[in-house]
């Protein structure tokens, strides 16, 4: 019986945030293949266990499909102490000294080596494909995505009773802002930051298909289709 051909996929996952056991479970459900695109979202590291295994997990990944990585507000603070040599207070107090931990540096980013710094360099503010545009946190939808400002592209929290469809029409894939009650879906943009480093999950949507998958801390794994909702939020 003849093999039917992979369908490439466009999968974007939510915030990390060093949830290694979450994301290897992920990946695996996910059965990423060459072809696919697997856009992280941002906010890679901090907070969470194991954010060197993190980063490897996805250097691997990235020997199989193509990966974009984003920029998250939690990568900027770590390399404006690495490159600006920022006081690093704010980074530590916000999950950087998980970071740390998991390259046994207490306060020495000399430890964090230099292919992981690079790898999270690359970082992207903004990917587009033709329906889909995938930012960190917010966007304006009266603006060109590459005339968002910084600050709302990587800080600015999602607030669903004042979001709007960007004029574009594309549809915008987000993360940042905690969902607590699962995937934030207005149509016209999704949040997948479902709090994975807070005791919830780590959530990986397919914008092609609509599948969507979710691991914990646990081990544990859940998939669905996603449907409509609208739910309170809150940021981190």
């Amino acid at each position: 019986m003849p093999q039917i051909p992979h369908r490439p996929r466009v999968i974007a996952i939510g915030d990390i945030h060093g949830c290694a056991i979450a994301l290897r479970v992920l990946i695996d459900a996910i059965e990423p293949q060459a072809g696919d695109t697997v856009i992280p979202l941002g906010d890679v590291v901090d907070y969470g266990p194991d954010s060197r295994d993190v980063i490897e997990q996805l250097m691997q990944l990235a020997r199989i499909v193509q990966l974009i990585l984003l920029r998250g507000n939690h990568e900027e603070m770590l390399l404006s102490v690495v490159d600006d040599h920022a006081d690093p207070e704010q980074w530590l107090r916000f999950g950087g000294d998980a970071t740390l931990a998991s390259f046994d540096a207490t306060a020495d980013l000399s430890r964090v080596l230099a292919e992981h710094l690079e790898f999270l360099r690359a970082g992207r503010l903004i990917y587009e494909t033709d329906t889909h545009f995938f930012v960190h946190a917010n966007y304006y939808s009266n603006q060109r995505l590459t005339e968002q400002p910084r600050s709302t592209l990587l800080w600015e929290d999602l607030q669903a009773s004042r979001a709007a469809p960007h004029y574009s029409g594309k549809i915008a894939v987000v993360g940042h802002t905690i969902q607590n009650e699962g995937i934030l879906n207005l149509g016209f943009v999704q949040c997948l930051d479902t709090n994975a480093c807070g005791g919830g999950w780590l959530t990986a949507l397919d914008t092609t298909s609509g599948r969507y998958w979710q691991t914990n801390e646990l081990g544990e794994l859940r998939a669905a289709r996603l449907k409509r909702r609208n739910e309170d939020s809150v940021s981190r």
